[in-house]
Parts: structure tokens; sequence; C-alpha cells
């Protein structure tokens, strides 16, 4: 594997789609409400990768350092862990995707406003940096969050209130009825079931180093926290539809909860690195979700 190779893998760019879920989301949902002009969607979609992908580097990166990963670890080997790149080339790839973050996230809220000036820009300003801040510091630093139990808090914040109702405010410069938040929750609720799959995963390696809330609960207790987040993601995607004004195209996501389905029977059947193939689905299914819920509002409108 080449430097380029192990770069891009350490990317991690199968966690893509999870991240855009919510801003796809609050996107679809903003242009059924409102006008939006597509070259800020398209930059609101460009952040939120590079938020990604600083979250992946950086995350390695901070495992590394402290030890957590090694070469014996359960989950996929990556570009520094494998020995391919080097703690120096790492910090450079994160330090680029800072300036990732930084370039498209400035030119977002310049598309989006006109200027980077008043008070909404620099909330947003202030909000991007929190973002950027909070993706570096899960693993890095002297006291990482992650380690503390608390990247499902930062995941349902960020993947799914940040998520939705950001990107609908940037598209549509309003938030216009508190019951958005069921949608954003929902998304983060399913969000969190990603990570607590990855750390059911890696519960033997996490145990000298980390206290995720999988270790803290045991095997069993993670299965049940697994069940009762993708309940109410489910709930709370199923409650919105129904507090909106009522058609069938509203409800075209809901027979993609059978995937939720299949993911539930293999974290309540499987163990270890045999749970990775339950990430994926995961993934993807959220997304599809995701999409699927926000066209629903748009088809209605034809």
């Amino acid at each position: 594997m080449g430097k380029i190779d192990a770069a891009v893998k350490s990317m991690r760019l199968r966690t893509l789609p999870l991240s855009l879920a919510g801003v796809v989301l609050g996107i679809l949902l903003a242009y059924a409400d409102y006008q939006v002009d597509w070259k800020t969607g398209v930059l609101i979609m460009l952040t939120c990768v590079s938020l990604q992908i600083l979250s992946n580097l950086s995350n390695e990166l901070g495992d590394v350092l402290h030890g957590t990963d090694s070469a014996d670890r359960v989950g996929p080997q990556y570009g520094l862990n494998s020995g391919v790149l080097t703690i120096r080339q790492m910090k450079g790839l994160v330090a680029g995707a800072v300036v990732a973050c930084l370039v498209f996230g400035g030119w977002m809220i310049h598309q989006s406003f006109g200027t980077l000036l008043g008070l909404e820009p620099v909330c947003l300003m202030m909000l991007g940096v929190a973002a950027i801040s909070a993706a570096m510091k899960y693993t890095l630093g002297r006291n990482p969050y992650g380690y503390r139990g608390l990247g499902d808090i930062y995941v349902f914040l960020f993947f799914g209130i940040v998520s939705v109702l950001g990107a609908y405010f940037v598209a549509a410069h309003t938030i216009p009825s508190w019951i958005l938040l069921l949608p954003a929750a929902g998304i983060g609720f399913l969000s969190i079931c990603v990570l607590n799959v990855n750390n059911m995963r890696d519960m033997e390696t996490d145990a000298a180093n980390r206290r995720t809330v999988a270790l803290r609960l045991g095997l069993k207790g993670a299965r049940v926290y697994q069940t009762v987040l993708t309940v109410l993601g489910c709930l709370c995607l199923v409650l919105y539809s129904s507090l909106r004004f009522f058609d069938v195209w509203h409800y075209m996501f809901v027979p993609l909860f059978a995937g939720y389905a299949v993911g539930l029977r293999m974290v309540w059947t499987r163990t270890g690195r045999e749970l990775d193939k339950a990430l994926p689905l995961y993934v993807i299914v959220t997304f599809l979700v995701a999409v699927t819920m926000g066209l629903g509002y748009i088809v209605f409108l034809f």
C-alpha cells in the first residue's frame, strides 16, 4: 500500500454517507419549504465532508499517540497504525483538513449570506470553529472526550442537531418550527448506533485506554442500548412526518427501517470482528432514510 492509498484509506471515506445524512436532510427539508441556492447546498456538503475527514484523521492520530491502536486492533488497519504513514505526515494531513474546513466553511457562509459580517455569519463561524475543535479533540489532546464515554453526545449533537438544523438554517436563513428538532434528533440517535456498533466491536482493545458507553454497559447492555437508540431514531422521524400535513409521500422512508431490523439481528448475534459488517449497513440505511425522507417532502410539492 503506497502513501497516497494509505492517506485515502485513513480518510475512511465509507463514513461520509453518515456525516452527509443530516445535512442532506436539512437541505432537502429547506428546499421543500423555501427557495434554496444550489451552490449553497453543495458548499454545505463540502464543509461537512471536510469536517468528517478531519475527524477521521484526528481520530487515527490520537489513537496512535495514546497507544490505543496497534497492529492487533480488531478493526481495519489504516495508514498510520499500519506503519505506511509517519506521525509527521498524519499531522500534515490533519492540518490540510483543517484548512479545507475553514475554506469551504467560510465560502459556504459568504455564498449564503453575501458577507462574513453580521450576527448570523459570525455565529455560524463560531459554530464552525467549535465543530473543528470537537472533531479533533475526540481522541487528540491530553484529555480526549472520546475516551471518557462522551463520544455519543458529540455524535448526537453534530451528526444530528447541528447537521440538520445548521444545514436548514444556512440554506433557508430561518428555523420555522421547533418540530425540526425531531428529524434532527432522529438522525442523531441513528448516528450514535454506528458509533455504538464500532465501540462494541472494539470492546476488547478499548478496555485498556477508553471508557466508552459500550464498555460501561457491557455487551448485553450495549445491545439493549443499540435497540433503544434505533427505536428512538425511527420514532422521531415518524413523529415528525405525523405532525406535518399528512401525505403518503411523507412516509416513503419507512420501508427502509427493515434495514435496521437486519442490523439489530447482527448486533444481537455477533461479537468482535464480525460486527464490522454491521457498520456499513447502518451507515447506508441511515443515509438512504435521510435522503428518502427529504425527497418525500419535495415530491409532495408536485
